[in-house]
């Protein structure tokens, strides 16, 4: 598996300039794009990718900077030629107010796409299978519900927070992991519905995570605070990374481990 970073920053980052939180997956069967917040498509136009190539979607959670580029996306989808089916993978109950969403950015036409969009719901606990991958799920604390996803290939296996503190049944999801993308807004101080970097890397280490990387970190701080701080963000267990957009480009995660 291959993990391209689109975004990185959180809901409102205008002033470091870094689009939404998202990325990427691209396995020897599957291409999925994990959260299409506002900023994103214009990073995913960037890759130059043909209307077919991406397989599906995943939303974590119904918050604008995780799922308001979504009918963009689609409508480029569909002006490029798309013609064959997408798969959106949301929270069970969201299933209908994406329909609705993308019936309101662009009235009458996802009726004339040339594609089907086959929704699937999921929730805590379930586990489903895409072409070569297995995906999972588990809550986090945020301000509305959120879940987190691990995607395996049978080999490598990497997770992805979406936004929120993780919990014991996050930790379990995690558990000995190669890469995990964790939201971490601010350094050592709790908000509620955040992560935050210390407690992050306290929590790899005793799960047995391979590489952690640290992401949508609150805009001042990664502004003004992060300079000073990146000296002290490291682990003698557990790779840390503070990625950029397109930084590296492709990742691969076994090399992650390196």
């Amino acid at each position: 598996m291959k993990i391209t970073f689109l975004g990185v920053g959180e809901a409102f980052d205008f002033e470091n300039d870094l689009p939404n939180n998202s990325h990427l997956l691209i396995s020897e069967k599957t291409n999925m794009l994990v959260d299409c917040g506002y900023s994103v498509p214009k990073q995913w136009f960037k890759l130059g990718k043909e209307a077919n190539f991406l397989d599906a979607i995943y939303i974590s959670h119904k918050h604008a900077d995780h799922y308001f580029g979504l009918p963009i996306l689609l409508m480029r989808l569909w002006e490029g030629g798309r013609n064959r089916p997408l798969m959106i993978i949301c929270q069970k109950e969201l299933i209908d107010f994406f329909k609705d969403f993308s019936e309101l950015a662009y009235k009458g036409f996802p009726a004339k796409f040339k594609y089907e969009i086959n929704f699937t719901g999921v929730k805590s606990g379930h586990v489903i299978k895409l072409n070569d991958l297995e995906l999972s799920f588990a809550p986090t604390i945020h301000s509305i519900e959120n879940l987190a996803i691990k995607i395996s290939d049978g080999i490598n296996s990497y997770c992805y927070s979406g936004d929120g503190q993780f919990t014991e049944e996050t930790e379990r999801l995690y558990k000995n992991s190669d890469l995990v993308i964790q939201e971490t807004y601010l350094y050592d101080k709790k908000v509620f519905g955040h992560s935050y970097i210390t407690d992050s890397i306290e929590m790899a280490e005793r799960n047995n995570i391979k590489c952690l990387a640290l992401t949508h970190m609150q805009r001042d701080f990664r502004k003004n605070d992060l300079p000073k701080l990146r000296d002290k963000i490291k682990s003698d267990k557990v790779k840390i990374i503070i990625p950029e957009p397109f930084d590296e480009s492709l990742i691969s995660i076994s090399e992650l481990q390196k």
